[in-house]
């Protein structure tokens, strides 16, 4: 998907940051049941963005991938109300909207490059991996394959504007958290060299969404 070979590491690299936290997070003790699917969830969207940046990657099949992430998407939703504390409902749930909107997001990019190489091959592909009459061309010279159609496209471009603002905005709250770890003592050369794994977890959490947004940004932009 990805035409430059360079690009297509930095993003691989990028999306393998939230999938080794996600697989961290399932298997440390204490993660609830609830946050187990969140992170399997998680973990799973960055290995299958780390595909849709290669070439192999066009060759899973699309409707599971769409079925997974409409259901990650509803996940989020549905759950949000649960993790509420007293007096927080609301706030819980505006949390988990830039999650929805990623899996979402997900769920979009693969059935519309579904649809994208349907169209353009006359109907007779049933995946990603037959798009012979997609425009390969890529505006940006970096994309093995664009998006088609001036809705499609501008989708894109919206998207990946969301997406950047979202990273942009959880990079900052992890900068912050690492800076106020920092100050209080708690880093490595700290009094509290030796905190439990909560204190890294919250720097650690925003990063790696930080991570997962911003890598998500640019294949959305790439396409477009």
């Amino acid at each position: 998907m990805v035409a430059a070979s360079g690009l297509r590491w930095v993003l691989s690299l990028l999306f393998a940051v939230p999938v080794a936290y996600g697989v961290w997070r399932l298997v440390l003790p204490g993660t609830s049941a609830g946050e187990r699917v969140d992170h399997a969830l998680h973990a799973a969207m960055g290995v299958l963005m780390i595909a849709m940046a290669w070439p192999w990657g066009t060759d899973l099949p699309v409707v599971p991938q769409v079925v997974l992430f409409s259901v990650g998407a509803l996940w989020f939703v549905a759950a949000a109300p649960f993790r509420a504390r007293v007096g927080s409902r609301g706030r819980v749930v505006v949390a988990a909207l830039p999650h929805v909107v990623m899996m979402g997001a997900m769920a979009w990019m693969v059935s519309a490059m579904s649809s994208s190489g349907t169209a353009s091959d006359g109907g007779g592909s049933a995946g990603m991996h037959d798009m012979a009459g997609m425009d390969m061309s890529g505006g940006s010279g970096l994309a093995s394959m664009s998006l088609t159609g001036a809705g499609s496209v501008a989708t894109a471009v919206v998207l990946a504007i969301v997406l950047a603002v979202l990273g942009l905005v959880w990079l900052t709250r992890a900068l912050d958290r690492a800076r106020g770890r920092s100050q209080d003592g708690s880093g490595p050369e700290g009094e509290g060299a030796g905190a439990g794994a909560t204190d890294v977890v919250s720097v650690l959490a925003p990063a790696c969404h930080a991570a997962m947004a911003l890598g998500m940004a640019v294949m959305f932009a790439v396409l477009a």
